[in-house]
């Protein structure tokens, strides 16, 4: 397996030591698995993930979020009724977790089980303070800034 070499991106990206490590994770991670989901993007800051959960009750499901990572588990308790007996069993009736990074500022707006389908809607909500915003950009010197700081408080 080769490693991805993230050196040239950290030059001029500060702070983003996590993310390096989470393209890491997913890069080693085993794609397909149980159960499969779809992650779509619904507008510009709005997201859902569906997952294919039929058998499962609304009791059976847990979603849980945990610094920034959303675990969604499944688990149904195994058929008491020992008399039956199968030929062939395709239906999994197997318990299961996801995990999913989510980015700073999404959270979980919605989680609803409908045709044997669970989604999931997310949402990123960015605080103002977090915002970008303009920078004015003054002339003059330092000492000149000054000066008329003081001549508008003494005026004042």
């Amino acid at each position: 397996m080769s490693n991805i070499d993230f050196s040239p991106l950290l030059r001029s990206m500060i702070g983003f030591d996590r993310m390096t490590s989470a393209l890491e994770n997913a890069y080693r991670a085993e794609p397909g698995g149980y159960p499969p989901y779809n992650i779509e993007a619904c507008g510009e800051n709005d997201y859902r993930i569906t997952m294919a959960v039929a058998g499962f009750s609304e009791q059976d499901l847990t979603i849980e979020v945990k610094e920034n990572i959303l675990s969604v588990s499944g688990g149904r308790p195994e058929d008491a009724d020992s008399s039956r007996r199968f030929l062939y069993r395709g239906i999994a009736n197997r318990s299961f977790e996801r995990k999913f990074q989510l980015a700073d500022y999404v959270r979980v707006v919605d989680a609803r089980l409908e045709h044997g389908l669970l989604h999931v809607e997310l949402r990123r909500e960015v605080p103002e303070a977090m915002k970008p915003r303009k920078i004015e950009i003054r002339g003059g010197t330092k000492s000149d800034h000054l000066i008329k700081g003081e001549t508008k408080r003494a005026v004042a």
